[in-house]
C-alpha cells in the first residue's frame, strides 16, 4: 500500500515535468526543465536542463513509458539534452547550437577537434547574448559513425587519411548526422526565429527545410593549432564549412 501511493506521488511528480512530441516514427518524450548550475570560468551559471527518448509509442499516460524503463537498459544507449538560458521560449533574439558529442574533445580535451572548444564557447555566446539552448546531440559521435568507428577512423588518419578519407573507407559516409528529432524538441520550445551558431550550412538548410525560421548564423572557429589544423582544413575543402573567421588554409 505505501509503495502505491509512492508510485503516485512519483508520477505526479514527474508528469509535471514530462511531455510529448508528436513525431512521423511515433513520439519523443522530452523532461524538463530542471535547474541545472554548471561551472564555467569559474563562475557558476544556472541552465534549464532537458532530455528526450525517442519511442515508437504515441501516448499520454506515462506510467506507461516510465515502467518500460526499469526493464530496458538505456545505459546502454545514449539520450540526447538541450541546455536552455534564459527565456528562451519569447525573447525575440535567440542563439541555438546544435553539438554533437565528442567524447574525446568534450571529455577528455582532445586538440585532435575543437569540440570541446566550441561546446564551451558557445555557452558562453549564449550567456553574454542573454538567452540560447545548446542542443546536445548524443548519436551523433563521429559524424554519426559511433564511437569505436570513430576510433577505428582515428588510427586511420594516423597513417595519413583525412577525415572524410577515414570514414569512407570504413564504409561510412562522410556526415550521416541527422537532426529531426532536435528540430521537433527545438519546435516544442521555442516558436520565434533563432540564429545558429555553426560553421556548418548543412545544420542552417535542416532547420529551414524543417520550417524553422532561420534569423542568421554565427561563425564558431577557435582552439586552432598544429593538432587540428588539418582536421579543420578538412571540414573547409571537403565538408563545405564557411570558413569565415576560420583557419588560414596553407594551399
Amino acid at each position: 500500500m505505501i509503495t502505491t501511493q509512492l508510485d503516485r506521488k512519483v508520477l505526479s511528480i514527474l508528469e509535471e515535468k514530462i511531455q510529448s512530441i508528436k513525431t512521423e516514427m511515433g513520439a519523443i518524450y522530452l523532461v524538463g526543465p530542471i535547474n541545472l548550475p554548471v561551472n564555467l570560468d569559474g563562475e557558476t551559471v544556472t541552465f534549464k536542463w532537458y532530455s528526450w527518448l525517442q519511442s515508437t509509442e504515441l501516448t499520454t499516460d506515462y506510467s506507461q513509458i516510465i515502467e518500460k524503463l526499469s526493464s530496458s537498459n538505456l545505459a546502454e544507449y545514449q539520450q540526447s539534452s538541450v541546455l536552455v538560458y534564459g527565456d528562451f521560449e519569447f525573447n525575440e533574439d535567440a542563439l541555438i547550437r546544435m553539438h554533437s558529442i565528442c567524447h574525446t574533445g568534450d571529455i577528455f580535451g582532445s586538440k585532435r577537434c575543437d569540440c570541446g572548444y566550441q561546446l564551451k564557447q558557445s555557452m558562453r555566446m549564449m550567456i553574454e547574448h542573454g538567452t540560447g539552448a545548446l542542443f546536445y546531440l548524443a548519436n551523433h559521435e563521429g559524424r554519426g559513425i559511433g564511437l569505436f568507428s570513430k576510433a577505428m577512423a582515428y588510427v586511420l588518419q594516423e597513417n595519413g587519411y583525412d577525415t572524410v578519407e577515414a570514414n569512407l573507407n570504413l564504409g561510412f559516409v562522410d556526415d550521416s548526422r541527422n537532426y529531426s528529432d532536435a528540430i521537433h524538441v527545438l519546435k516544442a520550445l521555442r516558436t520565434k526565429p533563432v540564429t545558429l551558431i555553426t560553421n556548418n550550412p548543412k545544420k542552417m538548410e535542416a532547420l529551414k527545410n524543417a520550417g524553422m525560421s532561420v534569423t542568421g548564423r554565427t561563425p564558431l572557429w577557435g582552439d586552432i593549432s598544429e593538432f587540428n589544423e588539418k582536421y579543420l582544413q578538412t571540414k573547409i575543402k571537403r565538408s563545405g564549412h564557411l570558413e569565415e573567421g576560420g583557419p588560414l588554409l596553407n594551399d
